[in-house]
C-alpha cells in the first residue's frame, strides 16, 4: 500500500497521532533522506503499520482483515496461483456458501492487479485491505505439506556411495538443487513452528532432525542418511564454514528473509561418532525488544528493577542456566535506556540482539578480542552504559566492578541457580565483599515456562491430596502463605505496577482453582496445550541490609532469607502466582526451578 503524503497528513492528525512539529521534522528529513513520509512515521513509531493501514481502510471505505495463516486452508488460497499472488500481494483467505472468493491484499488500490486477479479466477469476490506483512505470512500457506515436500526434495538424491556422495556434495553449491531446496524447507517450517534451534542429527542409519519449541524438544523429520554430506555441506556454504573439514567444531552465521522477516541463523557444526551434527539457532532480526510486563515482570520484582536502572552507574546482575531468556531480558532493559543523550556500548559473544543506536562489539578469542580485552576498551570510549555479555572469571568482574565505582551503568549475565548465590559466586571470583555490596543494585533470577495456550487451556479444582503436595512444595502450609500471596497481588495494583491482574484461584483456605494444558491441545498450538513462554523472576535489590550481610560474608541461604522478609517473591512463587492466574501450569513451575 502505498499512499500520498497529504493522505498520510490527513489521517494522522485526524487520529491525534502526530504534532505539528513532529510533522514538520518529518517533512525536512522526507526531503533529507528521499523517504516516503509513509514510511518515516511508521520507522519513528508514531503509528505501527497496522493502525496506519487501519486508518487508510477506514478513510477508502475498504473493510480491514487480520489473517492467521494456520487459519488459511491449502485448497481455498490456491484459487489464485502462488505466482499471481506473490506479484500482486493478494491472498483468497475464504470463500463462502455462494461461491464468493474473500480477497485480502496490501493494495487494494491497484487497477491493473484487480484487473488480472478478475481474468484469472472471476468477478465474484469481495476485497479486503491488509499489511504487506500479513500478506507475506498468509503466502506460507501455499505449503502446508512439510513432510510431503521435504521428502520429494530429497527423493532425488540417490543411494549412498562414497562416488556419488562427491556428487551430491558439489550439488550443495547450486541455489536449485534438491538440497538446497530441502534446508530452505528444513528452515522455513522451523520458523513457521515458532523454534527457537533446529537440530541436525547423524544417527546410524538416518538422520534426525529436531526443532526446539518453547524450550522442549520434539521430532521433525527423518531423512535418509544418505543426504547428510550434502545437507551439512549446504549449510556450512552458507555460513562461510569450511566443508572439507569434518574433524573439529566449526561456528558461523548466515541470514534468510522469509515470509518478509529477516531471520539469523547462528550455525554450529559438531564431529559425533555418527557423522557431523549441526544445530541452528533461530534469531528474528525484525523483532522488537518486549517491555518488562510483557517479559513477566510485575510487583515487587517490576518496581526493584526499574529503581535500579534508573541509576547513574552501579551493577545489574542476570543470572539462570543456558537457555533461560537473560539475553532478551538486557535486550528489554538497554531499549528502554536506548536513547541518543546515552553511549550504550556493549561485547557480547555472540551479538544475539541488534540494538539500533548501541555500539555492539563481538567477541573474537582468535583475535585477542576476549571479553577483558573488550571491556577495556569499552572504558577508553566514553560510555554511559556498559553491557558485558557474560562474567566469566575474576578479570572480567573485576573490571565491571571498577566501571560501576567509576561512574557507569553496568549490565552483565552470571550462570547461578538463583539470585542470591549470584553475590558468593562474586567472592569466589576475588572481589572484595565491600566492593560487591558498593556497586551491585539488583540482580535478576530467572526461568522461561511455557504459557498455557489461551484457546484451549482448562482449569479444574485439585484434590485434596494434590493441594498438600502443592502446599509442601511452594512453602505455603497454612492461611497466611495465601493471604501473603493476595496481598502482593494487591500491593502491585495499589503502585500500578502490575498489568492485567486477574482475581487469583484462591482464597485464604487454599486453593480452589488450577489450571493445565487441554490433552491433545488444539490447532492454536499445534496440539501441544501451550503457545509461547513467560519468564518468572524474583529481583534481589542491594538494600542497606543486603549489603551489611555481603559485607559480614553472609550464606547466601542468609541473603535469599533476607530479601523475601523485604518483600522478594522468589522464583517458584513467582511460577505459583501465574500458574493461579492461568497463565501456566504447576508442572511447568516445577519443571525448571526443582533443584
Amino acid at each position: 500500500m502505498r499512499v500520498s503524503d497529504s493522505t498520510i497528513t490527513s489521517l494522522l492528525i485526524q487520529a491525534h497521532k502526530i504534532s505539528d512539529e513532529q510533522l514538520v521534522e518529518l517533512q525536512a528529513e522526507e526531503d533529507r533522506t528521499n523517504r516516503p513520509l509513509q514510511d518515516l512515521v511508521v520507522r519513528h513509531e508514531l503509528v505501527t503499520d497496522q493502525e496506519l493501514t487501519q486508518l487508510y481502510a477506514a478513510y477508502a471505505h475498504i473493510p480491514f482483515v487480520e489473517l492467521n495463516p494456520q487459519n488459511i486452508a491449502k485448497a481455498t488460497i490456491s484459487v489464485i496461483p502462488e505466482r499471481i499472488a506473490r506479484q500482486y500481494n493478494a491472498v483468497v483467505f475464504r470463500t463462502d456458501d455462494r461461491g464468493v472468493h474473500h480477497i485480502a491484499m496490501e493494495d487494494p488500490d491497484d487497477v491493473l492487479a484487480i484487473d488480472f486477479i478478475r481474468k484469472s479466477i472471476g468477478p465474484r469476490f469481495k476485497l479486503y485491505i491488509t499489511t504487506k506483512e500479513t500478506i507475506l505470512q498468509a503466502l506460507e500457506a501455499y505449503h502446508d505439506g512439510g513432510a510431503s515436500e521435504l521428502d520429494e526434495a530429497i527423493e532425488i538424491q540417490n543411494e549412498d556411495d562414497a562416488a556419488e556422495q562427491q556428487v551430491v556434495a558439489k550439488e550443495a553449491i547450486s541455489e536449485d538443487s534438491p538440497i538446497a531446496k530441502a534446508v530452505n524447507l528444513l528452515l522455513e517450517y522451523a520458523i513457521r513452528s515458532g523454534a527457537s534451534d533446529v537440530h541436525i542429527e547423524p544417527r546410524e542409519d538416518i538422520v534426525q532432525v529436531r526443532y526446539r519449541i518453547d524450550g522442549v524438544l520434539k521430532e521433525a523429520n527423518k531423512l535418509p542418511k544418505h543426504v547428510l554430506g550434502a545437507l551439512v555441506s549446504r549449510i556450512k556454504i552458507l555460513s562461510n564454514l569450511k566443508i572439507d573439514e569434518r574433524r573439529v567444531p566449526q561456528d558461523g552465521r548466515f541470514k534468510v528473509n522469509i515470509a518478509g522477516k529477516v531471520y539469523a541463523l547462528r550455525v554450529s557444526t559438531l564431529p559425533i561418532t555418527d557423522g557431523e551434527k549441526v544445530v541452528m539457532r533461530i534469531l528474528d532480526e525484525t523483532n522488537k525488544a518486549l517491555n518488562l510486563e510483557e517479559l513477566g515482570f510485575w510487583g515487587w520484582a517490576l518496581k526493584s528493577i526499574n529503581d535500579a536502572i534508573v541509576q547513574p552507574h552501579g551493577m545489574l546482575l542476570v543470572t539462570g542456566p543456558t537457555g533461560s531468556g537473560k539475553s532478551t531480558s538486557l535486550f528489554s532493559i538497554l531499549t528502554l535506556l536506548n536513547n541518543p543523550g546515552v553511549n550504550i556500548s556493549t561485547v557480547e559473544d555472540p551479538v544475539e540482539y541488534k540494538i539500533q543506536g548501541a555500539n555492539q562489539t563481538q567477541v573474537n578469542p582468535k583475535a585477542g578480542m576476549t571479553f577483558v580485552a573488550g571491556l577495556r576498551a569499552l572504558l577508553r570510549q566514553d560510555p554511559n552504559i556498559i553491557m558485558v555479555g557474560e562474567v566469566r572469571d575474576g578479570e572480567t568482574a573485576n573490571l565491571a566492578v571498577q566501571a560501576a565505582l567509576t561512574g557507569h551503568l553496568v549490565f552483565s549475565t552470571l550462570h547461578t541457580n538463583n539470585a542470591a548465590t549470584c553475590l558468593p559466586r562474586l567472592l569466589d571470583m576475588g572481589i572484595e565483599p565491600f566492593l560487591i555490596a558498593s556497586t551491585v543494585r539488583a540482580v535478576v533470577g530467572q526461568r522461561l515456562v511455557r504459557r498455557l495456550c489461551e484457546h484451549c487451556k482448562e482449569s479444574y479444582r485439585p484434590e485434596q491430596e494434590g493441594i498438600g503436595r502443592i502446599e509442601q512444595i511452594f512453602a505455603i502450609h497454612d492461611e497466611t502463605g495465601y493471604r501473603h500471596i493476595h496481598q502482593l497481588e494487591q500491593k502491585a495494583l495499589e503502585q500500578n505496577i502490575g498489568k492485567d491482574v486477574q482475581e487469583l484461584g484462591t482464597d485464604i483456605h487454599g486453593i480452589t482453582t488450577l489450571w493445565r494444558p487441554h490433552m491433545g491441545g488444539c490447532n492454536q498450538c499445534n496440539a501441544s496445550g501451550y503457545k509461547g513462554r513467560i519468564g518468572i523472576y524474583e529481583v534481589l535489590s542491594g538494600t542497606a541490609e543486603i549489603q551489611k550481610l555481603i559485607v559480614s560474608n553472609a550464606t547466601s541461604a542468609a541473603i535469599q532469607d533476607e530479601a523475601i522478609k523485604e518483600g522478594m517473591v522468589t522464583m517458584q512463587v513467582d511460577g505459583f502466582i501465574k500458574a493461579l492466574r492461568g497463565q501456566t501450569s504447576i508442572e511447568e513451575v516445577l519443571r525448571v526451578t526443582r533443584e
